[in-house]
């Protein structure tokens, strides 16, 4: 309000109504002066007094349309704030649902494996150039990661840390022919190791190899890790999609369709201790 008074505009209005004025008090003067001169003036004068009133009038209104509009504007400043206001919140409402839902996934697997520390994390980039699939997450060692941490959903196992940085980690996933994983048959006990291949991740998946010629495996069949010092033992990698005969003819593998669907990873979780956890490094696949 203060520019207001310091405006080009408010010193015109504030010219022509002291004008107004000194006519009035002229008028009334002459008005009062009872002579046929004064007669004759104030009829020359009464056009002009209705002109100054006409005036006086459209200034009176320009100053009251300015000061509705002020009043506007004060107003949609008010709800614009508002509405930030709610919108914040519901924001911060709708990430909250996420998050509940976000942890309630994971207390089964914590309830099953109570000595599990985990770290939540978030996808920030994927690697194009990675064919396996691989991600950068938004934690690192600041947070307490280190490398060959296990990364899991709710689903089951992702991967493990393959390179750590203080604020962001680089994840490489079991599509991957660079991991190497201890991995049965949950319902044959037939074990193996579970490795990806540059054929299998086209089609976004991985094998069980090793097997013996003489295992029970079958297509529909889970395979969970052994478990050891990069990988706690009962974590879900996949099912079993097809039995094969290995090209040396003495073992056979199975075509693995992981528990995981990579493309549509958003959050994991970063498994930062559990009861057995080393610090070997993990050797690459066959």
């Amino acid at each position: 309000m203060r520019f207001f008074f310091r405006s080009t505009r408010f010193k015109i209005i504030a010219g022509i109504t002291a004008g107004l004025l000194i006519v009035a008090v002229a008028i009334r003067i002459i008005g009062g002066v009872a002579s046929p001169q004064a007669s004759v003036l104030g009829t020359i004068v009464a056009p002009f007094q209705k002109l100054a009133t006409n005036i006086s009038n459209k200034v009176e209104d320009i100053k009251t349309a300015y000061f509705d509009g002020q009043e506007l504007m004060e107003e949609n400043q008010q709800l614009k704030e508002e509405i930030n206001r709610l919108t914040s919140q519901l924001i911060d409402y709708q990430k909250a649902i996420d998050e509940n839902k976000f942890y309630k996934d994971y207390l089964e697997i914590k309830d099953r494996h109570p000595d599990f520390q985990f770290e939540p994390a978030m996808l920030i980039s994927r690697d194009t150039a990675d064919s396996y699939g691989g991600f950068t997450i938004d934690k690192g060692s600041i947070h307490g990661i280190s490398a060959y941490d296990p990364v899991i959903t709710a689903e089951g196992l992702v991967g493990y840390i393959s390179e750590v940085a203080p604020s962001y980690s680089k994840v490489t996933t079991v599509l991957s022919p660079d991991i190497n994983i201890g991995a049965f048959d949950r319902r044959t006990r037939d074990s193996g190791i579970v490795s990806g291949s540059f054929e299998l991740a086209g089609e976004g998946k991985c094998r069980l190899y090793n097997l013996p010629r003489t295992c029970s495996v079958t297509i529909g069949d889970y395979i969970v890790t052994y478990g050891g010092s990069v990988f706690p033992e009962g974590l879900l990698i996949g099912t079993v999609e097809d039995v094969k005969q290995d090209e040396n003819d003495i073992s056979v593998y199975s075509v693995l369709k992981p528990a995981v669907n990579f493309d549509e990873i958003r959050d994991v979780m970063v498994i930062t201790y559990f009861t057995g956890q080393g610090s070997s490094t993990p050797q690459k696949g066959g």
